[in-house]
């Protein structure tokens, strides 16, 4: 039997597999129409999939939604252009 640190560990990345895979379709060249045309679908996994890793306990609901929120942390710092620094000016 698993320890119930593992199980809200593995809650925890299944939150952040369930993130990944509903905000980095976000980042293809059509986003707009992916978008548009998957919203109620990608919704409907990923509440589906939020019930299946829960299995009832709150506790791996929010662990797994905590992933969820990593995964979007992640990916829309992945997607930020790259920071340049600038050369100081000169008065």
């Amino acid at each position: 039997m698993m320890g119930h640190a593992v199980i809200l560990a593995l809650a925890f990345l299944g939150g952040i597999l369930l993130g990944g895979l509903f905000f980095g379709g976000l980042r293809s060249a059509v986003a707009a129409l992916w978008f548009s045309a998957s919203s109620l679908l990608r919704t409907a996994l990923i509440l589906a999939g939020f019930y299946v890793v829960s299995h009832g306990d709150w506790l791996r609901l929010l662990a797994c939604l905590l992933g969820f929120i990593a995964a979007r942390v992640a990916l829309v710092r992945l997607s930020l252009p790259p920071v340049i620094p600038s050369k100081p000016s000169t008065p």
